[in-house]
C-alpha cells in the first residue's frame, strides 16, 4: 500500500467533506477538529452522497435518510444495523492530504 496525494487540506474546510474520485473509488474526506477522516462516499442505506452530510464529533449524518456513521471505523450508528463503509488511512503532509489504498499506484483528483 502506498500513500496517494490527493488535495490540498485548504480545499476540505473544517467540519465538512469533499468528495474525491480516485480509480473507480469516491471517496469522502472529512476536516475534523482533530485531523482528516476518509470513507468511502456512499451511504450503505441508499447510497446518499456522505460527503454533502452533516458531521458531529466523529460521525457523519447521511443527507438523505439521517443514519449516523463513524468516520473512524465506518461502522452505521443509527439505525443500529450491521452494515458500514470502507475506512481509509489518512495524513497531511506539506498541507497536502493523502490517502493510504491497496493497489493503487496514482491518483486523479
Amino acid at each position: 500500500m502506498s500513500w496517494l496525494k490527493v488535495t490540498p487540506a485548504e480545499n476540505v474546510p473544517l467540519r465538512e467533506g469533499r468528495s474525491v474520485c480516485i480509480g473507480r473509488r469516491e471517496i469522502a474526506i472529512f476536516h475534523l477538529t482533530d485531523g482528516f477522516k476518509a470513507i468511502d462516499n456512499r451511504c450503505p442505506h441508499n447510497l446518499g452522497p456522505l460527503c454533502d452530510g452533516i458531521t458531529k464529533g466523529t460521525t457523519v449524518v447521511c443527507p438523505l435518510h439521517g443514519w449516523n456513521i463513524n468516520l473512524e471505523n465506518g461502522k452505521v450508528l443509527k439505525p443500529d444495523v450491521p452494515v458500514g463503509v470502507t475506512t481509509y488511512p489518512v495524513r497531511v503532509i506539506e498541507g497536502i492530504v493523502e490517502i493510504q489504498l491497496p493497489e493503487m499506484k496514482e491518483a486523479v483528483a
